[in-house]
């Protein structure tokens, strides 16, 4: 198999989204799972204006857009086994649409609790639970649950929660991820810091909190990655990065492999500078986990991440003019769907030539979205065993 380093390396951009769409920013972007012949696979791209427009991947043409006015969208996730698009809502909803009906309306709601305001969400694996975080109101932050079954004939009123976690996070929470395999374990992410893991199969709160690592600042990003998916990372929005090793909950040896409080203080790239990080990618086939970072002119950087830290792998450029903001590898065909300020939703694929128009001047616009920064000067990590 090809390494990834030249995988990543030798990829160009195939296709540029239209240029007559209004300047937004693209915050996240998923692709389905399913491919059908009309359409071929769709592309969802979460946009700072506060819709989420559905493309065509292969040539990035928009074909309809949902919008969660007079609330805002935050994250954006397709289905596992169908063609549903789900995103966060700060109305206290998690809503759902049929990525391939020109409807508008949502076609599955999912309804808080009052005064919740929803900032990050995600569904399992089966696509059976789907768990949002709230933004903190009073002294509360919560991580709420559903039953995401629904019936499958026409509309459903909104769905009530199955329950809500309520004592592990004291800030924001702005990040949730269930496991790649596992629909039983999700991890959550604060600006209070902390990095929770839970068992959600089993019935208390207390008890489901399997382990607390703490990242000593606002989280930005998690993942899981490893063999078997028993790791997970995070990175924070003063760009830090940590990495936790969860079969080492039950020895002595210690859970942290990798703890960088400012990653552009450590790495030396290539081609310039390193001004931010987007993401993190674990490529399962190598079993390597690499993390994705960019600067303010619009190049990509791929860091290839190991116990010794972050070394830079390769550079994209020539495609984005300003900060990229998402990005959404596919391992089945090595292509790679890119998003920034300027605009611009980009498909790359290996030894390709661009067949459209140049890259653009910066489109950088004013962002309505607010990025917390705080830094949290509490213990590591603290671990707890199911009894």
């Amino acid at each position: 198999m090809e390494k990834i380093e030249e995988q990543f390396a030798n990829l160009h951009i195939v296709k540029r989204s239209s240029g007559t769409e209004e300047p937004t920013y693209l915050l996240g972007v998923d692709t389905s799972r399913t491919v059908h012949a009309e359409e071929g696979s769709l592309v969802a791209a979460l946009c700072s204006s506060g819709s989420i427009r559905i493309y065509d991947k292969e040539r990035l043409r928009v074909l309809r857009e949902f919008s969660g006015s007079p609330g805002l969208l935050s994250g954006v996730k397709f289905a596992n086994s169908h063609d549903s698009i789900y995103s966060a809502c700060t109305d206290g909803t998690v809503k759902c649409w049929d990525a391939r009906l020109a409807s508008e309306k949502p076609v599955h709601q999912f309804k808080g609790y009052p005064s919740n305001v929803f900032i990050s969400f995600d569904i399992s694996c089966n696509d059976h639970v789907i768990c949002a975080g709230t933004e903190k109101v009073d002294d509360d932050a919560l991580l709420v649950f559903w039953d995401a079954r629904v019936n499958p004939q026409g509309l459903s009123a909104a769905k009530d929660p199955l329950g809500a976690y309520s004592e592990t996070h004291s800030d924001d929470i702005t990040q949730v991820r269930f496991h790649p395999s596992n629909p039983h374990l999700v991890v959550s992410g604060s600006t209070d810091g902390l990095v929770n893991v839970f068992d959600i199969s089993i019935d208390n709160e207390e008890d489901a909190l399997i382990t607390t690592c703490n990242s000593v600042s606002s989280v930005s990003y998690i993942g899981w990655s490893g063999k078997d998916y028993k790791q997970i990372y995070c990175m924070t929005h003063d760009e830090g990065f940590c990495w936790w090793d969860l079969n080492h909950l039950d020895t002595d040896e210690p859970i942290t492999r990798l703890s960088i409080q400012d990653v552009r203080e450590t790495i030396t790239v290539k081609e310039g500078t390193l001004d931010y990080l987007v993401g993190g990618l674990y490529h399962e086939k190598m079993d390597r986990l690499f993390v994705v970072g960019g600067t303010n002119t619009g190049r990509i950087h791929l860091l290839n991440c190991t116990i010794s830290g972050l070394t830079h792998v390769a550079t994209l450029q020539g495609g984005h003019a300003a900060t990229v903001r998402s990005f959404c590898w596919n391992v089945r065909d090595d292509c790679l769907l890119t998003g920034g300020e300027d605009a611009q939703l980009l498909l790359w694929k290996p030894a390709a030539v661009e067949k459209t128009f140049a890259k653009k001047d910066s489109m950088k616009i004013a962002s309505s979205v607010h990025q917390r920064v705080r830094v949290h000067t509490s213990d590591g990590y603290k671990r707890r065993k199911k009894q």
